[in-house]
């Protein structure tokens, strides 16, 4: 196999390993905490360097992307927080939006983007 081919299972497997070695199985284990097999630890030392660069370089972007979401939901509270407390009858996001100021609505509508990309937001309130 040329060394610049890809294997997408081997990148699929090593992007969700946990890398500790476990004292039951003498393995990695998935990220779910099933240890691997000892086809999945045979395939993972098989991996190529430009396979272990591609998956560092995606582990890179993944965590970057996760600290971009971490201060979306960060920015996002403050900002809906700022409303809920100039407006306590309010209950639920929905009832600040129509307070909001149309910079705030599109920052708003920004971070949402960002901190909630499938459309699903908690943000932390008190009753």
């Amino acid at each position: 196999m040329p060394e610049t081919e890809l294997r997408i299972e081997v990148i699929a497997l090593l992007l969700e390993a946990d890398f500790k070695l476990r004292p039951d199985t003498n393995t990695w284990s998935h990220s779910d905490g099933r240890p691997f097999t000892q086809a999945d630890q045979a395939t993972a030392f098989q991996a190529t360097r430009t396979e272990l660069e591609a998956v560092a370089a995606m582990s890179a972007c993944n965590a970057a992307a996760a600290l971009e979401q971490d201060k979306a939901v960060e920015a996002l509270t403050e900002l809906v927080l700022s409303y809920f407390a100039r407006h306590p009858e309010a209950r639920m996001v929905m009832d600040v939006l129509p307070h909001m100021t149309e910079e705030d609505r599109a920052e708003y509508e920004g971070l949402c983007a960002i901190a909630a990309p499938d459309g699903g937001i908690y943000l932390p309130h008190e009753d």
